[in-house]
């Protein structure tokens, strides 16, 4: 397994800064957020210009790209053209991993499954894996949901986010069904009443994690994704996620 760390954790700076701060930090690898609403990089800029954006990401001051997490606010074709760009930059950037959100609760099953076919189809054109996040108010949000879409699109992975099976839970559900879907992990700790929280204060069993995983042959990402917190030393707290997961290892 190998431990990177997202971009995301550092959501108010550009992307070369957002590098240059994990660089400070110590780790090895990254995971790049490609989101419209973001400040370092759009899939409508990927869109424009593949290689450009490729040229860009590359410029990581020799960390790792390990994965994209993707966020597209376009619809119909205008999100497949986009996709399809973020897929070529992850082939051209050798990235075989993406992250995308499953629909919001409430969307029609049938109607998920054949968007994500489509996703997957344009994806696996370009050696890429697609893994759909577990996220609380999507239809990922339950274990059981994620097993049967999974088993309905092949080739479909699951990023794993254990927080999601905590935060406003009474108590912690089980993901361990959905394991041998799992192609990606985002990390953080939480409890029932807050997503995250200060390292070692929540609720996610990171060694029993890692023991599940393992039992299943994954080689893969535990992504960090802290985001700042006012009064907590978002620095020292990426350091202390760092040093956890590697001790782990």
């Amino acid at each position: 397994m190998f431990v990177a760390a997202s971009t995301d954790c550092f959501p108010d700076l550009p992307l070369m800064d957002a590098i240059e701060r994990l660089v400070d930090l110590e780790y090895s690898n990254v995971v790049i957020a490609v989101r419209e609403s973001g400040c370092q990089i759009r899939p409508s800029e990927v869109a424009q210009d593949v290689e450009k954006a490729a040229s860009f990401c590359c410029n990581t001051h020799r960390l790792n790209i390990l994965g994209y997490t993707l966020e597209i606010e376009a619809t119909g074709e205008e999100y497949l053209r986009q996709f399809t760009a973020c897929c070529r930059l992850a082939k051209a950037t050798k990235v075989v991993q993406l992250t995308i959100p499953s629909a919001e609760l409430g969307t029609p099953f049938n109607e998920e499954v054949e968007d994500l076919r489509k996703r997957v189809q344009i994806a696996s054109l370009e050696g890429v894996l697609v893994g759909i996040k577990t996220e609380t108010g999507r239809l990922s949000e339950d274990s059981g949901t994620v097993g049967v879409l999974c088993d309905n699109v092949k080739g479909l992975g699951v990023t794993l986010d254990p927080s999601h099976f905590v935060w406003g839970r009474p108590t912690m559900r089980n993901y361990e069904p959905i394991l041998k879907y799992v192609n990606h992990v985002q990390l953080r700790d939480s409890n029932k009443d807050h997503l995250q929280v200060r390292i070692g204060q929540g609720c996610v069993e990171f060694g029993k994690l890692v023991t599940q995983l393992q039992r299943f042959d994954y080689r893969r990402v535990l992504e960090v994704n802290l985001t700042p917190a006012e009064g907590i030393d978002h620095s020292s707290e990426m350091r202390k996620m760092r040093l956890l997961l590697e001790s782990l290892l």
